[in-house]
């Protein structure tokens, strides 16, 4: 006779199921693996065609033309791109959170704005031409515009809405100022063609070191913030009432954004979509706590931008299309996608 075992003893031997926890975290280090895997794919292919042999030879012996072409040319903008990329990543996320926006990117507080307008001002009446120059223009001007909108929005009184008001209207006075300037001039408009969409083929070594001390200040700032970010996002009341300081909090959100956006602006120019796109998308899976988002946007955004410049190596033999251009024409679909499922939910 068969006798069935309790219910306890059941319970002891059965195999508990995966907690949540434990796939997040699966899940990040696979995010991982993905990133190096594409890391690794934007060394070995560019617009110049090179066999797995020459890149190996290029990239550990670094003689002749392979050594320019993957040491000097490759390796660097992979490194400026898994740079930029986890900087637009974590300040769209910081900025979704801080605007309660899931939709929010760095573009909506201005601080694109401010980096190109500056980066246009020094061209056109200081003659600047150099990227070792004219790169701490648009670090300048991303500054500046993060901290007129801070102080348009209320500074110590700022609410998402006006801070997002406030971006707006600067964005869009800037982006006017652009225009004018480079109609008139045809040496300015010639300048900023390339700049403008943003690419990462202009990364040397020198750009990479003079961003880094910023992106590096940033990305530990916004990681810091992640706790009470989460506290932020239940509301004002709730965050108060939970111990949050509102101020400082949003203060301090504000000056991560500007800085990530501004140095990744700076040293690849505009780059849109890559801010908006993966946060949003990262929490769909990882709900919305803000360590798990902000951990997973830092991996996945250098994908799709590092994944977007190989797109574009690829399909413009022997030319390349600027990634900011391939971010662009990924980036629109999904986001028509992404506010037509919002309104859809909230019907």
């Amino acid at each position: 006779m068969l006798v069935d075992s309790p219910p306890e003893q059941c319970a002891e031997t059965a195999p508990a199921p995966p907690t949540r926890r434990a796939i997040r975290a699966v899940g990040l280090l696979v995010s991982v693996v993905v990133l190096v895997l594409v890391a690794l794919t934007s060394i070995a292919i560019g617009a110049k065609v090179l066999s797995p042999e020459q890149v190996w030879h290029g990239l550990f012996h670094y003689t002749g033309t392979y050594g320019d072409v993957v040491v000097d040319e490759r390796l660097s903008r992979t490194v400026l791109g898994l740079l930029a990329g986890a900087a637009l990543g974590l300040s769209g996320a910081v900025l979704q959170a801080l605007t309660r926006n899931p939709l929010a990117d760095p573009g909506l507080l201005g601080i694109n704005a401010g980096a190109s307008a500056a980066v246009v001002t020094a061209m056109t009446y200081f003659g600047v031409t150099s990227l070792g120059c004219y790169v701490w223009f648009a670090f300048a001007g991303a500054a500046a515009v993060g901290a007129l909108v801070w102080f348009l929005g209320g500074s110590r009184g700022a609410t998402p809405v006006r801070l997002a008001l406030a971006g707006t209207a600067i964005s869009a006075a800037l982006y006017g100022y652009l225009q004018a300037v480079m109609i008139t001039d045809q040496a300015a408009l010639a300048k900023m063609r390339f700049w403008t969409v943003g690419s990462l083929a202009t990364a040397t070594n020198s750009t990479i070191l003079q961003v880094l001390p910023f992106l590096a200040a940033g990305t530990v700032l916004a990681l810091a913030l992640a706790r009470p970010l989460n506290a932020v996002a239940m509301g004002d009341d709730t965050a108060k009432a939970l111990g949050a300081n509102l101020n400082r909090t949003r203060a301090l959100s504000m000056l991560a954004a500007t800085v990530l956006c501004g140095a990744a602006t700076a040293a690849c120019g505009p780059i849109a979509f890559v801010g908006l796109m993966v946060p949003h998308v990262v929490r769909s899976f990882t709900g919305p706590d803000l360590r798990w988002i902000l951990s997973y946007a830092t991996i996945l955004s250098p994908v799709l931008l590092l994944g977007a410049d190989v797109i574009g190596r690829v399909v413009a033999r022997p030319s390349e299309l600027q990634v900011g251009i391939v971010t662009a024409l990924i980036g629109g679909p999904v986001f028509i996608f992404l506010v037509r499922r919002r309104r859809t939910a909230q019907l």
